[in-house]
């Protein structure tokens, strides 16, 4: 056998012992990605205050003129008109912190049928829990 022919027998053997499969990065689903992004106690799941701080971090990436309240223009389609009028009790249009994070609580408990405190991904992957992630991306 000619040294070409080993060296192309020797790379060959080392491309089929690499793995077949994707990083796990490539292969995350969008939920496994928010409970990633979220979850850190790294148990696998979201809890209530896990949500709430990526929320009030989000609140404030959202709220451009400093103000302290969300506009439909802020919200960005996060809610719909109808959430919107329903997660303000002050019906002054907007969203303050306070309202915002009310909604994401209201969110997170429709999102966790089982009353155990957290979401995981099969949770998280249903119309509630879309709704919930909605507003921590």
């Amino acid at each position: 056998m000619s040294k070409l022919s080993r060296l192309s027998f020797a790379v060959g053997a080392v491309v089929l012992a690499l793995p077949l499969t994707l990083p796990a990065s490539a292969k995350e689903s969008g939920a496994n990605k928010v409970i990633s992004m979220v979850d850190t106690d790294n148990d696998g799941t979201i809890d209530l205050k896990e949500a709430q701080a990526v929320a009030s971090a989000r609140f404030d990436k959202l709220e451009a003129d400093n103000d302290g309240t969300l506009t439909t223009k802020e919200l960005k389609g996060r809610v719909s008109k109808a959430a919107l009028k329903a997660a303000d009790p002050d019906n002054d249009g907007t969203l303050d912190k306070n309202e915002y994070l009310a909604l994401v609580e209201a969110r997170f408990k429709a999102a966790d049928p089982d009353n155990d405190g957290t979401l995981d991904a099969k949770e998280l992957k249903t119309p509630a829990g879309k709704a919930l992630v909605s507003l921590l991306k």
